[in-house]
């Protein structure tokens, strides 16, 4: 009862404390004709800030005026020829501006595109805290808000977490207008729709969903609005925060939201019904909702000639399983089953574990562990030498492990196998997920042998198939089984014979392509002789 008194008394005093004004009592003050007095109300609000500039000029020789601005976040180059000069240019008007100087202002002397009026206190400062500056006038109570922001941002670059041998090169950043730009340079339509939303107490962050109007359900995209707009939190730094909050289970090792560098990955996904949530200040964008098997698939799938693409899935569909069950089938096998082996190979397992002095489930948890702290090595240290400390520490302390008679070569070489086969994962993400169920596997294959795995599987299965992702079942088309969808799923079917969309988001808009443009030699003909 104390603990969970505890408990309450803390949600009490978080939801009290996001309640309270932002500004103490200005959040709601509206500015005065007295310049000088608003100028005293944001030195109060930006108390302590030593980047807030506060820049007086003056225009028709005696109507002052006020810029505010956080230099840090401002283009000043551009603050001062769009603003500044043209200011200080109309020295020579000869008309007083009153009684409405801001609006004058806008109209007749600042040449910026974005402007904005207003006269409140918080949205100044929001507008302030976004890369804008404020033009205030003497006798008028209203700012005008001009956007000049100057945001430090990276070239277009491959996404490193899913490169490609063939398709676009370039990938999302961490200013979300550039990444909308991208979404827009390949959707271009009106129905692709980009609803903002501000996420975050202290951090202001915005946050964008965006979908294709006549394609997504109305039930997806109001679900998505919903799980978005009831998060209350003090920052967001980076998409991984949303996805938290707007997961169905939270619990589970797999993925219910698909992360991505990639526009094009967006882009298909827009296409087939679904939503997308882009977050300011992180290169990852999230795609709702997301089944099993599109943690399978590469957007080079669809880049690719069918066959191979095909191919590619199935290796990617044996390497899975290799990657959860080869080292609990190595350990039940030589410790509870070793009539399964045959002779020779028993044997030979046997000769090379005579030295070692553990069982070979601990065996198998020492080497996983330390394979896993060498990847997470490689991937922390710096670029140019985690590659070299990864593979150089790999091979040097197998080998050592081995000569010192602590771990036998079979397992030295299925761990490897194993980390092979989780690197053919193309979704890092989903990659983590299987790389969790090997320990349980290992403890269950060591206690209860093959009856540990297949209680194992049978958990993983009931498990896959009970997910949800916003309400769409995870394992989806083969449970429930929708036959018609299977041509995406086990197999890469042509895009010729992709006519319809899946029906897991897209239920107003089901028509992807016509009919019947599969090619042949015949219209090769055809064509040529009508030329």
């Amino acid at each position: 009862m104390k603990w969970f008194g505890k408990r309450m008394r803390i949600k009490l005093e978080y939801r009290t404390a996001m309640k309270e004004p932002q500004f103490d009592d200005e959040d709601n003050r509206e500015l005065s004709p007295d310049i000088e007095h608003n100028e005293m109300i944001f030195k109060s609000v930006f108390q302590n800030c030593s980047d807030i500039v506060y820049r007086k000029v003056r225009i028709a020789g005696n109507t002052q005026c006020l810029v505010v601005y956080v230099e840090s976040l401002v283009d000043i180059k551009l603050l001062d020829d769009q603003v500044l000069k043209m200011l200080i240019s109309k020295r020579t008007m000869k008309d007083v501006l009153v009684p409405d100087e801001v609006e004058v202002l806008d109209d007749q002397a600042i040449s910026i595109g974005t402007t904005n009026v207003t006269s409140n206190v918080a949205e100044i400062v929001r507008y302030l805290l976004n890369g804008c500056a404020a033009v205030l006038a003497a006798g008028d109570s209203g700012a005008m808000i001009v956007l000049v922001s100057d945001k430090a941002k990276r070239s277009l670059e491959e996404p490193s977490s899913e490169p490609v041998i063939r398709g676009p090169r370039d990938g999302f950043i961490e200013n979300i207008s550039t990444n909308i730009g991208l979404l827009r340079s390949r959707l271009k339509t009106p129905k692709l729709k980009m609803e903002s939303f501000t996420v975050g107490e202290l951090s202001q962050t915005k946050v964008v969903i965006t979908y294709i109007d006549g394609i997504i359900t109305g039930a997806l995209i109001e679900e998505v609005r919903k799980r978005v707009t009831r998060i209350q939190i003090d920052g967001i730094l980076d998409s991984g925060y949303i996805e938290e909050f707007i997961e169905d289970f939270p619990y589970s090792p797999f993925p219910q939201v698909l992360s991505t560098e990639r526009p094009d990955v967006v882009a298909a996904g827009l296409l087939e019904g679904k939503a997308a949530i882009l977050v300011d200040s992180t290169p990852f964008a999230l795609i709702v909702p997301m089944t099993f098997w599109a943690g399978l698939q590469a957007s080079e799938d669809y880049y690719m000639r069918w066959p191979v693409a095909t191919f590619v899935r199935w290796i990617r569909f044996l390497f899975i399983f290799i990657a959860i069950f080869a080292p609990p089938l190595y350990v039940a096998i030589t410790t509870f089953h070793q009539e399964m082996i045959p002779t020779n190979l028993v044997l030979s397992i046997a000769s090379s574990r005579e030295p070692v002095p553990f069982p070979a489930v601990i065996e198998a948890l020492l080497m996983e562990v330390i394979f896993e702290a060498l990847r997470e090595a490689g991937i922390r240290l710096p670029k140019q030498i985690g590659q070299a400390v990864s593979i150089v520490g790999a091979l040097v302390m197998g080998q050592a492990a081995v000569q010192a008679g602590l771990i036998s070569p079979p397992v030295v070489i299925i761990v490897s196998i194993t980390g092979i086969a989780a690197f053919t994962i193309p979704r890092y993400s989903f990659a983590n997920g299987i790389r969790l169920l090997r320990f349980p596997m290992l403890l269950l294959s060591g206690t209860l042998g093959l009856y540990g795995i297949v209680l194992g599987f049978i958990g993983i299965v009931l498990h896959v198939t009970s997910l949800r992702s916003f309400g769409v079942p995870y394992f989806t088309p083969i449970a429930p089984l929708k036959i018609k969808e299977l041509k995406d799923v086990l197999i890469r079917s042509p895009i010729w014979n992709k006519t319809r969309r899946p029906q897991i988001a897209a239920s107003n808009n089901m028509v992807r392509e016509p009919q019947g443009q599969k090619p042949s030699p015949s219209q090769g003909r055809q064509s040529s002789e009508k030329n």
